[in-house]
């Protein structure tokens, strides 16, 4: 840990009224929040505002963490309700996904595919059409530098499910990419 304490001494030190703590654990975990709401709304703009909602949720409801060494996995659960709230309403729009310059020169460097700059728009527009728990997962492997045990605990799965579903959607994309190019 960058600054030298642990996500529960974080959370105790906010909830006694330190905002400096908070602010520690956002810069901690807002990255993994991102990529939770991108995973599961698949829109870079929606996500953004889905997880500073998340953020103040998690806020608010500091108080109601019963373990707050699980900080990380508890905010990750606040982010996913705050997406199932946004995808459930009748206001939300759609818009096409959006990675991140980072985020895209890392799937372009995975095995997922070799992606020239004219087949961009294939490739999210093939991540977008994932079901949700693979497009979650996905998202979240190659925004955060996560192992699969900490995206595990972070979507309440196994690392083994984690493995399973980045290899299914891995080769979903393949497919549906090979398809898109014939």
């Amino acid at each position: 840990m960058e600054d030298g304490k642990s996500d529960a001494e974080l959370v105790r030190e906010a909830l006694s009224g330190n905002v400096g703590a908070y602010a520690l654990l956002v810069h901690r975990w807002s990255a993994r929040v991102l990529a939770v709401c991108h995973g599961r709304v698949g829109n870079a703009s929606a996500a953004e505002d889905l997880a500073q909602e998340s953020l103040m949720r998690a806020l608010r409801s500091l108080g109601s963490i019963r373990d707050p060494q699980r900080f990380g996995s508890w905010i990750c659960g606040i982010a996913t309700r705050t997406c199932l709230d946004w995808l459930k309403s009748k206001q939300r729009t759609e818009v096409s996904i959006d990675l991140s310059d980072a985020a895209a020169r890392e799937v372009q460097s995975s095995d997922i595919c070799s992606c020239s700059d004219e087949s961009w728009d294939q490739l999210y527009l093939a991540i977008e059409q994932l079901p949700p728990e693979y497009r979650e997962v996905l998202i979240l492997y190659y925004y955060s530098d996560s192992t699969y045990q900490e995206l595990g605990e972070m979507l309440d799965v196994s690392a083994a499910t984690i493995n399973a579903r980045l290899t299914k959607a891995r080769k979903l994309l393949r497919y549906r990419l090979s398809e898109a190019g014939s």
